[in-house]
């Protein structure tokens, strides 16, 4: 399904970007061999936030991530620029006529980076230990949200891997493209969490928690040469810190410079190669709807969201790295973005009367406002993390918010606490960066705001919604799907279901020293045999 109606591309088109936190390291082109600063054309240091302490794909959504991202792990389909998928692991699939019987061909001459072969029944073995790490609480990557199926069945003489559905799949080779099933060996007697054993270039030799990744080439590597023996991810706390490290040699490629002038100072340098696009990725917050909450209270809602200036917090504050918007899905996409009208425009006065009618007042003159005068302020808290701008869009929100007499308490955190309280509902509003299309079209995304789901961790309901979603889980007429879809978004909209900070244009920067690291539209392809010494 194509989804796309524009994709902005500056030079080259095929990496992208992070989403979480880790802590700056002290590294040198001396000290880590870096082909830009130290001349070492066989190791390759690439820089980034730390998303996540594991790399157990099934513990979390963000380690599924970075094993697909580091070049660990690969699946069985991958997604090209216009988010179609396209053979990886599987060569081949088929499927029955109602689409609940899918076959695929396991491509031959595959092996995990510690030599043992790929089959099917290796292949079934990974899919269900993420499944099952769900069903024993043991993981939140929650891959149910994408595929519910019936039984797996593998055959090792033939190659073949068969998923049995009740439910019908437009196209079940796009919902297995998504990194929370990515390949590992589920047998190996290794760690799963510091050194998980897939089929991708290269293969960890030593997680240091907090600081870095050391790998190396994968030997077993199937699909050509790997340009690189050494491969250190290495973490970095903030923009500005990547930017440096880049610019000292300490690094030869960085993920998603998020500081204008330094992106400028970026692009204007003849030193360095910039791929940049605007794809289907959005920033927002998440809006705690429990009825313990504060924000469960429609009036205080609806004016929180006319408080805040998305236009200026977008071209101003993070100086134009996000287009403003005002739905969970970007205007790049063909869901009827044009179409949609802005319930909560940014009107200070008519947010302060919506309180004032509502009887939510500053009652004791302290500057905010409490409930039914009851004498307690309203506080709000607001967990963020500094990653693509996110903790700038918090901190800017947050005074927004506060002219209005709320009081929000900004939290930054790192990625995995952050996730861990979006999951247990500890906040009120949470910012993070989605990309919309993970299985090649949003309706996995959508289902964050489906009141029957696990991955509603916001607690909202609307029982509209909920038919519309339900209808969109059976639907595979494509016009169909794009007008459900609308509609959806539109009561998301109307509801304030959530704080839209804007949406993303993701960036990948390299030094001369190499060439290919280019950002992909998919958020999933970081480090690949791409990415080469340049000749």
């Amino acid at each position: 399904m194509k989804v796309f109606k524009r994709i902005k591309k500056v030079m080259v088109a095929t990496l992208i970007a992070a989403m979480t936190l880790g802590a700056v390291t002290g590294c040198s082109s001396s000290s880590n061999g870096s082909s830009n600063g130290g001349g070492d054309s066989k190791t390759l240091n690439f820089g980034c936030t730390n998303f996540s302490d594991s790399l157990d794909p099934s513990s979390i959504v963000n380690a599924a991530w970075c094993v697909s991202r580091y070049g660990i792990g690969e699946c069985l389909y991958r997604f090209d620029q216009q988010m179609q998928p396209q053979p990886y692991l599987a060569d081949s699939v088929k499927s029955n006529d109602d689409n609940t019987e899918w076959t695929f061909h396991i491509r031959d001459g595959v092996k995990f980076s510690n030599g043992k072969e790929l089959t099917p029944s290796a292949v079934k073995k990974s899919i269900e230990y993420t499944f099952k790490q769900e069903e024993d609480g043991k993981g939140t990557a929650h891959p149910s949200q994408f595929l519910k199926y019936d039984s797996i069945e593998a055959d090792d003489e033939s190659g073949n891997l068969t998923i049995k559905t009740s439910q019908a799949y437009a196209d079940l080779s796009a919902v297995l493209a998504n990194p929370l099933f990515v390949i590992v060996d589920v047998d190996a007697d290794t760690d799963m969490a510091d050194q998980p054993i897939g089929t991708g270039p290269y293969a960890v030799v030593k997680k240091n928690e907090g600081t870095s990744i050391e790998m190396e080439a994968n030997e077993h590597y199937w699909n050509g040469d790997v340009p690189y023996e050494k491969l250190n991810v290495i973490f970095i706390k903030d923009a500005t810190s990547k930017y440096m490290a880049l610019e000292n040699g300490d690094v030869d490629v960085i993920e998603n410079v998020s500081n204008i002038s330094d992106l400028e100072n970026v692009k204007k340098s003849d030193k360095y190669n910039v791929s940049e696009v605007v794809g289907g990725r959005t920033g927002f917050a998440y809006i705690n709807q429990d009825k313990d909450r504060a924000l469960a209270n429609d009036d205080l809602r609806k004016a929180v969201l006319m408080s805040v200036d998305d236009e200026t917090l977008c071209n101003t504050t993070v100086g134009g790295m996000y287009e403003a918007g005002i739905s969970v899905l970007p205007s790049s996409l063909d869901y009827g973005y044009d179409k949609l009208k802005d319930a909560t425009p940014y009107d200070v006065e008519k947010a302060k009367k919506i309180l004032d009618d509502a009887g939510i007042v500053d009652s004791d003159g302290d500057g905010y406002r409490e409930f039914d005068g009851d004498g307690k302020n309203i506080e709000l808290s607001f967990l963020t993390y500094d990653s693509r701008c996110l903790k700038e869009f918090s901190e800017g929100s947050a005074a927004n918010i506060e002219k209005i007499g709320i009081k929000v308490n900004v939290q930054e955190t790192d990625a995995d606490t952050e996730w861990n309280k979006l999951t247990a509902g500890e906040y009120d509003l949470l910012s993070t960066n989605w990309l919309t299309v993970q299985v090649g079209d949003p309706v996995g995304y959508m289902e964050n705001w489906y009141s029957k789901s696990e991955a509603n961790y916001c607690s909202y309901k609307n029982d509209t919604y909920d038919k519309l979603y339900e209808q969109l889980l059976v639907e595979t007429d494509e016009d169909k799907i794009k007008d459900l879809v609308q509609e959806m978004q539109q009561i998301l909209v109307d509801d304030g279901a959530a704080l839209i900070h804007g949406y993303y244009k993701g960036n990948i920067c390299s030094t001369k020293s190499v060439e290919g690291a280019n950002v992909y539209t998919a958020d999933y392809y970081w480090i690949s045999t791409a990415i080469k010494p340049a000749e």
